[in-house]
């Protein structure tokens, strides 16, 4: 890939990987940040970077956008995610998914601009994880379908692009719009709720730093291709909520072992996913936390607060 990056593009700048994006890009010295998201920035502490309300759906507003900033890299973090709102709102999904991608992955190829897609391990269908970057997708749900279908878009673009696939992320941001499975099951205990958590299902769970850490490694290093980006340890869910309950003295006796047919959640979840990362070890140098690193880390921010 010819040229030095200067200038990037970050949409879905207000949420966890975003924000972190955010904070770890505008630390770099001679480069230009470009931040859009929905509604007022949620980032104005950090100084020395560009945000824009937009919609990515308003294509025109895209494309006006896109024409004035002239990027060098979009990072497109910006996605609905929530699994279950996407099954039972399929339009919406597919527009901001996939409609969306195929915008910006046409103004990426008008532009030569790198574009880095971030997608999922609900691409897979979990009967076969931990998953590889070549193993076959199979989706279950409209959101692991929709993101499939965008990375084929992507993929099928002639000037460069990366995509790269993480799985169950958490963490924390100040002004967090959703919430994650380390700050749901933490904040339930310490509210001495009960939570019903699946025995069934596995992950490999990825601290945002660790996930923009990545992407920042392949935007850099201008590396290609689709990348598995995420934790390195394979746990069962029950297992990662035990664990949160153990890190910060919580009441483990609250927490309450169920399967995924008990729950019936609208979206299907694949089983098994979790990821093999030996490409992105050695290629991009990256080195996640465990699960036990990345509840320190998170604990020093929520004290900091």
């Amino acid at each position: 890939m010819e040229g030095q990056i200067k200038k990037v593009l970050v949409t879905g700048s207000n949420g966890l990987l975003g924000q972190k994006l955010i904070s770890k890009l505008s630390a770099r010295t001679g480069m230009q940040i470009i931040a859009t998201d929905l509604g007022d920035n949620l980032n104005p502490s950090i100084e020395d970077y560009e945000y824009i309300d937009l919609d990515l759906t308003q294509t025109t507003r895209l494309e006006n956008t896109f024409k004035r900033i002239k990027p060098d890299a979009v990072i497109h973090a910006a996605a609905m995610t929530h699994v279950d709102q996407c099954e039972l709102n399929p339009e919406a999904c597919h527009k901001v998914n996939v409609e969306a991608t195929e915008t910006l992955a046409r103004l990426c190829s008008d532009f030569g601009a790198f574009l880095i897609f971030v997608s999922t391990d609900f691409i897979f269908d979990g009967t076969a994880g931990p998953y590889k970057e070549e193993d076959q997708p199979n989706p279950l749900s409209v959101y692991g379908h929709a993101k499939w279908d965008a990375e084929k878009i992507v993929q099928s673009m002639t000037t460069p692009w990366a995509i790269v696939r993480t799985v169950l992320l958490y963490g924390f941001v100040p002004g967090l719009g959703r919430t994650n499975i380390v700050l749901w099951v933490k904040k339930s205990l310490e509210d001495g709720n009960k939570i019903k958590v699946v025995n069934d299902q596995e992950r490999s769970p990825t601290l945002a730093e660790d996930l923009a850490d990545g992407i920042i490694a392949v935007l850099m290093r201008k590396r290609e291709g689709t990348y598995h980006i995420s934790g390195s340890e394979q746990m069962k869910i029950i297992d990662i909520a035990r664990t949160v309950a153990k890190h910060w003295n919580l009441d483990e006796s609250l927490i309450e072992e169920t399967t995924s047919d008990v729950i019936a959640q609208p979206a299907k979840r694949p089983p098994v996913t979790g990821f093999i990362i030996l490409r992105a070890q050695t290629e991009l140098g990256y080195k996640p936390h465990t699960l036990k690193a990345g509840l320190e880390v998170l604990d020093k921010q929520l004290k900091g607060v």
